[in-house]
């Protein structure tokens, strides 16, 4: 089978695109240059290109550079800067691989004809009742089925996920073993876009104006402080607000960003019964009733009753949590996985 692998630079994806090899299949890796800005950061730098096709090299593939960067700035860069205009929490590598490294990928596999795509992502791809499915990777320290659960049905039957057999560890000593110059590169962590220096204050102030916001107590109301930009406030935010030490712990629980105020107060405050979501990906069809829910990358999935709106085709969806949980940051993807909590059933965003 002929296999576009998307090489990153990293060591998932130098593995991921060996052990292609090793099955025989014929492959040529990818690479996005996705953020033309300042980076040092995530998987958008010049030294992740050039460890890409050194990688390549070592492995005796053919190797290509893709320039994605305006598809980058329209599909994640501008929607993460508005979102955060609006008073939301985005999550831009959840759109990057939704817009980018899953269907930009895709697109060009289809024009260049090749079978199939891969990536590194530590994920698989199984098969229940004929239907096809995200579900997690071998290792749950690691598994990345959170941020890769919009794929569609036509893209799970064309897509790899080489290492999701794998452990971290495993991937490693595979690496070690081939002499890849991955093989001791550390893990990326970040947002490829916001620079170590100047961080998610300097990159978003320099795109939109900061609004100061008045910090107010839940229990009456009253103001207990202030901060420089809303815009950088999220739910459930415990520092970073300017207040006065010494007293009991106090946390964002809501925002009103209209009004330019900011409501602080007991972390039980934060708790909930119930949850919207919308702008929901489906893995095949819309689904009601039990459901364990993951709502960040690496998250505790809790037990939950999906209910769809009759009016509704299914992109939007209430859930009811069986226990009280943490409210989720409007912007954040939650991602629904079966009972079984080993694959995944579609996703959205909270509002």
């Amino acid at each position: 089978m002929k296999v576009l692998m998307a090489l990153s630079g990293g060591v998932d994806s130098s593995v991921a695109a060996a052990e292609l090899l090793r099955d025989g299949h014929e492959v040529v890796g990818i690479t996005m240059r996705l953020w033309g800005g300042e980076s040092d950061t995530g998987c958008c730098s010049v030294a992740d290109v050039d460890d890409a096709r050194r990688v390549a090299q070592q492995l005796g593939i053919d190797h290509l550079v893709f320039n994605f960067t305006d598809d980058f700035d329209e599909h994640v860069v501008a929607p993460y800067v508005q979102a955060h205009r609006e008073g939301l929490t985005p999550n831009p590598c959840i759109e990057c691989n939704r817009h980018l490294k899953f269907h930009r990928l895709s697109e060009r596999a289809d024009l260049l004809g090749f079978d199939a795509v891969a990536t590194g992502h530590h994920a698989r791809i199984v098969e229940h009742e004929g239907v096809r499915y995200v579900a997690r990777g071998e290792d749950p320290a690691k598994d990345q089925s959170y941020v890769v659960h919009m794929l569609p049905q036509r893209e799970l039957a064309r897509t790899l996920f080489p290492i999701g057999h794998l452990t971290k560890a495993q991937v490693r000593e595979r690496a070690t073993g081939m002499g890849l110059r991955t093989a001791d590169k550390p893990d990326s962590q970040d947002v490829c876009f916001i620079t170590h220096d100047g961080g998610r204050t300097a990159f978003l102030g320099s795109r939109i104006p900061f609004r100061p916001a008045t910090v107010v107590d839940a229990t009456d109301g009253s103001p207990v402080g202030r901060v420089e930009s809303i815009e950088m406030v999220t739910l459930g935010q415990r520092r970073g607000l300017g207040l006065p030490g010494g007293g009991p712990k106090t946390y964002v629980v809501d925002i009103d960003h209209a009004a330019a105020v900011v409501t602080v107060g007991d972390e039980s405050l934060l708790q909930t019964e119930s949850l919207q979501a919308h702008q929901v990906a489906w893995a095949h069809r819309p689904v009601q009733g039990r459901v364990l829910v993951q709502s960040s990358a690496h998250g505790v999935p809790a037990a939950a009753t999906i209910f769809l709106p009759a009016d509704d085709n299914g992109s939007r969806v209430h859930l009811r949590w069986d226990e009280p949980q943490r409210r989720v940051a409007p912007g954040q993807s939650v991602v629904f996985y079966d009972p079984t909590d080993t694959f995944v059933l579609g996703g959205g965003i909270a509002r």
